[in-house]
């Protein structure tokens, strides 16, 4: 009988121990998770803030379908007209008479996909075209991904 107790209480403690630690085990990869997972969520809310307050502008149409194209890879990295680096990835374009820092809502008429991008450099160069959308805001609303050109409705964030 003493044997049986004594071996009842032993594999209770043992199973204790481990559920324990596999316990830990679980509470230490959650919370890396909700750590990686609470810093990913704080930038996008950030983002969404951002482009909540464009959003609820009044946005005055500028122009219809105006041709938009995107600028080259070989220009990543290089100095814009306004003196800012340019980058493939952020939300920005090119105008030729638009003020640098204008907030603008570029919409693809086909899809009726739209980007907020800021002005930030001049061009684009070509008597066809009216604007030069960074890569990733022409890829955003294409809806022919291999296309070099797309119609687009030009509306200018008013204060």
């Amino acid at each position: 009988m003493k044997k049986s107790i004594t071996l009842f209480f032993l594999v209770a403690i043992i199973s204790i121990v481990s559920s324990q630690s596999s316990l830990d085990r679980q509470k230490a990869t959650v919370q890396k998770d909700t750590l990686k997972k609470s810093k990913i969520a704080v930038e996008q809310q950030e983002n969404k803030l951002d482009s909540l307050v464009i959003s609820l502008g009044k946005f005055k149409i500028y122009k219809k379908e105006a041709h938009a194209s995107y600028y080259a890879d070989k220009f990543n990295g290089r100095r814009t007209t306004s003196g800012r680096k340019f980058d493939n990835n952020k939300y920005t374009a090119a105008h030729k008479k638009l003020p640098f820092g204008t907030k603008v809502k570029v919409t693809n008429e086909k899809n009726g996909k739209s980007v907020i991008v800021e002005i930030t450099d001049r061009g684009p160069f070509v008597k066809s075209r009216e604007i030069d959308l960074s890569k990733r805001a022409f890829m955003d609303i294409a809806s022919n991904k291999s296309s070099g050109g797309i119609l687009v409705t030009i509306a200018v964030l008013s204060n």
